[in-house]
């Protein structure tokens, strides 16, 4: 969970920032948009056998790894998002000559939530994956490492057992965080029933 957790805050954090400057700057996205879909297609194997080898069988590399391969998914649907933001509200923004800082939290962020959300559910998915497949290939901890020891026993069970606790655990984040956030935070948006 740490790993995990700690890899999605970071992609998160730093793909909505990236994803905010290249839907802002077209000159900047045109620049890094090669790039960016190298980034979405490079194979999640690759850049963990890759880390493993830069920095060895750690906590860090498993994390940088996780992180190199869920950012450009992030700042994809954050850069989309910006790019669909109303200009009215930008104009009103500039009326009242709010500051940067204030435009962020007051017009651009809640515009941008169903985009962030988005991002983080698909985040989630693809980080509990990868993680798993980063701990079974060198870690000496976590379920991935787990359901690799039952694996070399032939215990069908036990896998079964792990996966379950993985899909309860995923299930406890969906409906006990990520939609009680969504209601949250979306609930000035009118109701499309």
């Amino acid at each position: 969970m740490l790993r995990a957790g700690s890899a999605f805050v970071i992609a998160m954090v730093l793909g909505t920032a990236l994803g905010i400057v290249l839907g802002r700057q077209r000159w900047l996205d045109r620049l890094f948009s090669g790039w960016l879909l190298v980034g979405l297609n490079l194979p999640a194997i690759v850049v963990a056998i890759v880390f493993y080898i830069w920095l060895g069988l750690t906590e860090l590399a498993l994390v940088a790894a996780v992180v190199i391969n869920k950012v450009p998914l992030v700042i994809t649907t954050i850069r989309e998002g910006v790019r669909s933001l109303s200009a009215d509200y930008d104009e009103l923004a500039a009326a009242l000559r709010l500051s940067p800082l204030r435009r962020l939290r007051l017009v651009t962020l809640p515009q941008l939530m169903p985009f962030i959300l988005a991002a983080a559910r698909t985040g989630l998915s693809l980080i509990w994956k990868i993680v798993l497949v980063f701990e079974v290939l060198g870690s000496d901890g976590g379920v991935g490492y787990r359901v690799s020891i039952q694996f070399q026993f032939f215990d069908i069970t036990g896998i079964l057992a792990y996966t379950t606790a993985f899909i309860l655990v995923v299930l406890a984040v969906e409906y006990g965080l990520l939609r009680p956030l969504e209601r949250n935070v979306l609930q000035w948006r009118p109701d499309p029933a």
